[in-house]
């Protein structure tokens, strides 16, 4: 299947698996990438040095095109899009906006710049900035999420810019694929589907508490890090709720020293990262300060398999995936059921 998408990266697949922090590693990425979709490496969670070790792996896993996510209010966010024109990275995904010119920078390496967005003003601000296309989540989407259904965002940014629309956020299979396509994007980009395949290296006992969720156990909550933040509804999150705010802070200052260690970030560079965080986002400092809980809580889970001390972002469709097949059992999956789909779609 040819689209936009596949034509930009050069990937086989309509389909991109999205940098999860602690579950988007090499195995993953790799996995994703022989599968003929796009496998993204999340770098917020590795330092420097582990960043560009990963990226160097996947490479030795696979000759296929990959990208890298980044933070682009990161202190060392040029340090690591070194990185990705060093060693040649096909694609630079980000969670924020990234600036005019770290785009044009990129973009003059020969690096394709695919910014995920909330909001049409957002996917606008980037088209015009020069981004080769845009991921738009809407709030079916795990992780930090909006208000917006995808149904409703996503035409609104297709008609919005001109450049290829990536549909994150309630896609797990080949009938979302076809609908996502009928919208007018290029793609999906799915997260949680692939943190729940056998290439993910995420703990069995977590996979196991994301198999058993139902849509209803999925939720929205502030609690973590004073944004809106969907995950599953865990006796953490109900903890979290219920904790006072001085409390609350107490614990992410805690959490940040931990982050701290493992980031190898100085206390200087990390109030630059909260400073640059704030700004880009208009948080206050209760948030910043909370926003040290996220990269703890998640690895807590994610990497050490305690569902007790750690939360799981997870996007709603959690709620109605049954298996855990392999990347490439996947993709061939959902490509099928999506070339289904077509032949049976009734003639006009």
């Amino acid at each position: 299947m040819k689209t936009p998408l596949t034509a930009l990266v050069g990937i086989e697949h309509p389909i991109v698996q999205t940098g999860m922090g602690w579950v988007a590693g090499p195995r993953l990425v790799s996995a994703t990438a022989n599968a003929g979709a796009l496998g993204v490496l999340a770098s917020a969670t590795m330092t420097v040095e582990e960043l560009r070790a990963a990226v160097r792996e996947v490479k030795s896993r696979t000759d296929r095109p990959f990208g890298v996510n980044l933070r682009a209010d990161a202190g060392d966010a040029r340090e690591r899009v070194r990185i990705i024109v060093d060693e040649g990275v096909r694609v630079a995904s980000f969670a924020l906006a990234p600036s005019r010119e770290l785009i044009a920078e990129l973009k003059d390496a020969g690096v394709v710049v695919i910014p995920s967005i909330g909001a049409r003003r957002h996917a606008e601000k980037v088209a015009a900035w020069g981004a080769d296309a845009v991921v738009v989540q809407g709030g079916e989407g795990g992780g930090h999420t909006g208000e917006v259904a995808t149904t409703v965002l996503l035409p609104q940014v297709v008609d919005a810019v001109d450049i290829p629309v990536i549909a994150a956020g309630g896609f797990h299979d080949g009938r979302g694929l076809v609908a996502a396509l009928s919208y007018g994007a290029a793609g999906v980009a799915m997260g949680t589907r692939f943190l729940l395949t056998s290439d993910s290296t995420v703990p069995d006992a977590v996979k196991a508490r994301y198999l058993a969720a139902t849509v209803k156990d999925v939720t929205v909550t502030t609690a973590v890090d004073g944004l809106p933040h969907r995950m599953l509804r865990t006796e953490m999150v109900a903890q979290l709720e219920r904790a006072g705010r001085l409390r609350a802070l107490a614990q992410a200052v805690r959490r940040a020293a931990g982050f701290r260690r493992l980031s190898g970030l100085s206390w200087p560079a990390m109030v630059r990262e909260g400073l640059a965080m704030r700004h880009g986002k208009d948080l206050s400092w209760s948030q910043v300060l909370l926003a040290a809980n996220t990269p703890m809580l998640l690895k807590a889970s994610m990497v050490e398999g305690r569902t007790d001390l750690g939360v799981m972002a997870s996007g709603q469709v959690a709620g109605v995936i049954e298996d855990l097949p392999s990347c490439a059992e996947l993709v061939t999956r959902i490509m099928s059921e999506a070339a289904h789909v077509l032949r049976t779609l009734p003639s006009p």
